[in-house]
């Protein structure tokens, strides 16, 4: 799926939305991410020396785990009985914890960042996920993660909260 695609299952728009393309091959979920060298996270990050940041490549594993819950868990109650999906406009996936992550070698300009990323444990609303990010073959970011579908509050009331 491309970009527009993945806007129907994913939350994040730009600058946000990481992923050029994804696509689930049944259990796995695929990712790629051109890195051009105009990206707002480059602009520090480091001068005179480009490099990804580490949390950047945390959530491009992320986002492309989520391509798997894209109706991946329909047909299961989250906690509170209700149906817990990536399809529901009413959930949105929370990151909760970041485990085993490794850098192993730096993103730069002109990389293309291939993801690869699985569920390993699911208990909903919470899902666990494992994947790694690699430039050809050279593993540059591997991580264990989980993440939670959660109510999407309506913008009214996030706007009241706010006053």
């Amino acid at each position: 799926m491309n970009r527009e695609e993945l806007k129907k299952i994913l939350p994040h728009r730009d600058n946000m939305l990481l992923l050029d393309e994804a696509e689930r091959d049944g259990d796995v979920a695929r990712g790629k991410v051109t890195i051009r060298g105009d990206e707002w996270f480059l602009r520090g990050h480091f001068p005179g020396n480009p490099v990804v940041p580490g949390v950047i490549l945390c959530e491009i594993l992320a986002q492309s785990a989520c391509v798997l819950l894209s109706g991946a868990y329909e047909a299961e109650p989250s906690a509170d009985g209700t149906q817990a999906n990536g399809d529901s406009p009413n959930e949105t996936a929370m990151f909760t914890g970041l485990d085993k992550v490794k850098f192993r070698r730096p993103v730069r300009p002109g990389d293309v960042l291939h993801t690869e990323c699985e569920i390993t444990r699911k208990c909903p609303p919470f899902y666990f996920a494992k994947g790694v990010g690699r430039v050809g073959d050279d593993v540059c970011v591997t991580a264990e993660f989980s993440f939670a579908l959660v109510q999407t509050p309506k913008t009214a009331e996030c706007d009241n909260k706010l006053k």
